[in-house]
């Protein structure tokens, strides 16, 4: 199944119920407010945003100008919730009123890349400044109406869709395409350009309209309140601190002769701890072979999942809720023997590699004519890269424990044709071993050993798996280098981040 998103493709569309929020009882209750739709609609925002997609094919090239439209909606003095993906590689955004024709121009005041949501703040908040706040609800049961708000392309104004809510699900999330969190599923129709409006309920937000799935008419996705209220409550200290983790893989226990090899009765809990990641939260305290069978006292089922306020959700929706340095208590049964450990819950960096990064130039450095990238899921994507070493080292990266060694996969990406590389170019593609007996473990150890002091006769570089390696003359580089840079039209030898 593909799902698509995009400030220009992705959003779902459903819009929602404008009615007065609910009276709380009181010995002498005063009459409710009735919000006036006109005022609500003012609330949700138009959004046009400038963008500059990077080149991770030609890294020192300033990459691809676009641009598009989506959706967000005040939900606090100058704070406007919207989607990650509808702001991502912003150059300039605006945000157009209902029934206004001026453009406001704002900035991204927080994006969380990982659930796809972000907070945007205008110059000039005293237009939006009567305009009332939408209130974050609940997550909707299954079988209720929502309605999203939202502005689709093909037009200026408004659009409101119905849809009933069908599902309640853990997915993936195709902005950062590794992240999974909660969803609802609705069957809205999709409309572009409704990314990051809002899902209304009884007058109040239960979720964002975010992504639609291709090979399904009708059928769109919402980021529920529980991942908003996470990522609200993240920021409240300035700084948008990631999702936590356990740092397990787990494989389900359906299997009788499983069940049976680790003395499992037919309805007892447990998933099998398959990996654990080193230096993640659990390592130490999980075994290999391990049966988790609860997770702050819930249990989990064979497929690893548990109940949360009357659903039954995958596992991790427990860690999910939880932030940096927040504790989770796991019971789990090694040989035979049930056991219960507190564990510290902590971000992994090292799973950054299967993310799509955004708002960040590409590094890279070149020496020779050769041009050196670290491996990420932008470049693999970009170069479609097909070495098999390279596919493995990049599958294998945290199960393997691979980021152990070696932080950056670094790559022989190009070379730019030169004399002085003639017949090199067979190496592009390969994954960087060592160079000049040093193994290569990041990518500023990999320019500090291409450009020392002094420098050697050769560069003898090794890639993974090939036996013969890769020599490159080092005499009079810098004159060579100069040349291969002003031929191709390069201002930058290298550019290694900030």
């Amino acid at each position: 199944m593909k799902f698509f998103h995009s400030h220009l493709i992705c959003a779902l569309l459903g819009i929602t119920a404008l009615s007065a929020p609910a009276q709380t009882s009181a010995p002498a209750p005063s009459p409710t407010k009735v919000v006036k739709s006109s005022d609500i609609y003012k609330s949700v925002v138009r959004i046009e945003v400038a963008t500059q997609t990077p080149n991770y094919s030609n890294p020192w090239n300033s990459g691809k100008f676009g641009g598009g439209t989506g959706t967000g909606f005040l939900i606090g003095k100058n704070r406007f919730l919207t989607n990650a993906h509808v702001v991502s590689n912003a150059r300039r955004v605006l945000v157009t009123m209902h029934g206004s024709a001026r453009k406001h121009p704002a900035r991204v005041l927080h994006i969380a890349h990982d659930c796809d949501l972000a907070i945007l703040e205008v110059d000039d908040f005293a237009p939006f400044s009567t305009l009332p706040h939408l209130e974050i609800g609940k997550v909707p049961q299954l079988e209720t109406q929502v309605r999203v708000i939202g502005y689709p392309v093909g037009g200026d104004r408004i659009s409101v869709t119905r849809g009933v809510v069908s599902r309640i699900d853990f997915r993936s999330y195709a902005h950062s395409r590794s992240d999974q969190h909660l969803v609802v599923q609705i069957d809205a129709a999709i409309n572009p350009g409704n990314s990051g409006g809002p899902v209304l309920q009884d007058g109040k937000v239960v979720g964002v309209a975010f992504q639609g799935l291709t090979s399904a008419d009708n059928t769109g996705y919402i980021i529920p309140t529980p991942v908003i209220s996470r990522f609200l409550k993240d920021i409240e200290d300035g700084t948008y601190d990631q999702y936590v983790t356990l740092g397990i893989t787990r494989f389900p226990l359906f299997n009788p002769a499983m069940r049976k090899v680790y003395n499992l009765k037919q309805d007892d809990p447990g998933v099998l701890v398959a990996r654990f990641y080193k230096d993640g939260p659990v390592d130490g305290i999980l075994k290999e072979g391990d049966i988790l069978t609860k997770v702050d006292g819930k249990s989990v089922d064979s497929a690893g999942s548990v109940e949360i306020d009357g659903e039954r959700v995958n596992m991790s929706e427990i860690v999910e809720r939880k932030f940096a340095d927040d504790n989770v208590q796991l019971t789990f049964i090694r040989d035979g023997i049930e056991q219960t450990a507190e564990v510290t819950l902590k971000p992994f960096p090292a799973s950054d590699i299967y993310k799509i990064q955004y708002g960040k130039r590409p590094e890279y450095t070149i020496q020779g004519g050769l041009v050196f990238q670290p491996l990420t899921r932008n470049l693999y994507s970009a170069l479609r890269l097909e070495n098999p070493r390279v596919r493995r080292l990049f599958a294998k990266y945290l199960t393997e424990n691979i980021f152990k060694e070696r932080q950056d996969i670094v790559i022989l990406t190009k070379v730019l044709d030169d004399p002085l590389n003639s017949y090199l170019s067979g190496y592009t593609g390969n994954s960087i071993e060592s160079i000049n007996g040093v193994n290569i473990k990041n990518m500023k150890q990999l320019h500090s050993l291409l450009n020392p002091e002094t420098m050697p006769e050769f560069f003898v570089i090794r890639c993974d798996g090939l036996s013969r390696p890769l020599v490159l003359p080092a005499n009079d580089i810098k004159k060579h280098n100069a040349r291969i840079l002003q031929t191709y039209g390069i201002d930058k030898a290298s550019y290694l981040g900030k």
